[in-house]
């Protein structure tokens, strides 16, 4: 099997990372792969060629499309894929139309079918997103789920003294994109309201510095770290008490499987793709967005008892098992790519 992946996505982020990821595991699959991607980020570069993956890049610039089309129609031509898939919006603009019978749409957010013009497969993060595609015309035999997954076996635990926080103090970690869909402020005012609890921010964004200010308003310098990019997101979790997802908007949330995967307590508000998996009292805590109280109790409740915790740990790697594994992702990812090219035969047919 030869896949090639198309990715525009930004520097780092969410997104970005169940690409990285879903890659690795597919190589480790025995998936051969080449992957056209925009030249700045190194840290995912290096990832793919020490896996001895291919790698071309290319700028992706809507505006001036002709080096990108370029770029990857030589790509294309010279590695030969049985499927190729294009990750996000912006690089399914990009798709010859050639090779619409082997060209898979992946969503990660509630794009247009028109941005996958010449894919003639799609692919739902969530069961949402699933619905989303289908109700845009795409039939069932040309769309399926296929669920991201998390592993972090063997991660150590970052250093709390390092970032400054007490070994015997409460930590709350918020993975997050410092955007005002993230909910982040709601965090900062529940933790203003809870004794003793610290939290680390990990991530970059264009509201840092307001963040930053009403964390200094609220007093709170001494108890919260904003991280900023973090590619150690499993040393983190292996150090922290509780995850804390309070996004206003999120169509999944890979935080929600990370937390399950590293066998953390998760207290998420209720945005549309938390809310379609976390189950209130079982495998997390689910609160309503934007309620600083509600959010707050949550983490108080979480970090102080320990059997809740224990069961939401239990909760939520059992629903990691059903769903959110390597293998799970290796295998659905697998059956989606052996139907992709029967259908569109050998390359060059």
């Amino acid at each position: 099997m030869r896949a090639m992946h198309v990715m525009a996505g930004a520097a780092e982020g969410g997104a970005e990372n169940i690409m990285l990821e879903s890659v690795l595991a597919l190589a480790e699959a025995g998936v051969e792969q080449h992957v056209v991607t925009r030249p700045d980020n190194a840290f995912r570069v290096q990832k793919f060629r020490e896996a001895g993956i291919g790698v071309d890049v290319a700028p992706f610039n809507n505006s001036w499309p002709f080096p990108t089309r370029r770029t990857l129609a030589e790509a294309i031509k010279q590695f030969q894929p049985d499927v190729i898939e294009y990750w996000m919006g912006r690089a399914g603009q990009f798709a010859p139309k050639q090779y619409r019978a082997r060209s898979i749409a992946w969503y990660g957010g509630y794009y247009k079918l028109s941005r996958f013009a010449n894919c003639e497969w799609h692919v739902g993060l969530t069961i949402d997103l699933l619905r989303h595609i289908r109700e845009q015309g795409v039939s069932e035999d040309r769309s399926v789920i296929v669920h991201t997954y998390a592993d972090f076996t063997g991660e150590a635990p970052a250093s709390r003294a390092a970032l400054s926080t007490p070994d015997d103090a409460p930590v709350a970690l918020a993975l997050a994109r410092l955007h005002e869909k993230k909910g982040l402020d709601t965090l900062l005012d529940a933790t203003a309201k809870i004794d003793g609890l610290y939290v680390w921010i990990a991530g970059e964004g264009p509201i840092e510095a307001e963040l930053k200010a009403h964390c200094a308003r609220l007093g709170l310098d001494d108890r919260v770290r904003f991280l900023g990019w973090r590619n150690d997101r499993g040393a983190l979790l292996a150090a922290c008490d509780v995850v804390a997802f309070p996004s206003r908007y999120e169509p999944f949330g890979t935080v929600t499987v990370d937390a399950w995967a590293a066998s953390r307590p998760l207290v998420a508000a209720d945005a549309v793709g938390p809310a379609a998996y976390v189950k209130d009292g079982v495998n997390g805590l689910l609160v309503p967005k934007n309620d600083v109280d509600a959010l707050a109790d949550a983490l108080r409740k979480v970090t102080t008892d320990k059997a809740l915790a224990a069961k939401l740990v239990a909760g939520g790697r059992a629903s990691y098992e059903a769903q959110f594994t390597k293998t799970v992702f290796q295998r659905d990812s697998l059956a989606l790519y052996e139907k992709v090219a029967a259908h569109a035969g050998p390359f060059g047919a």
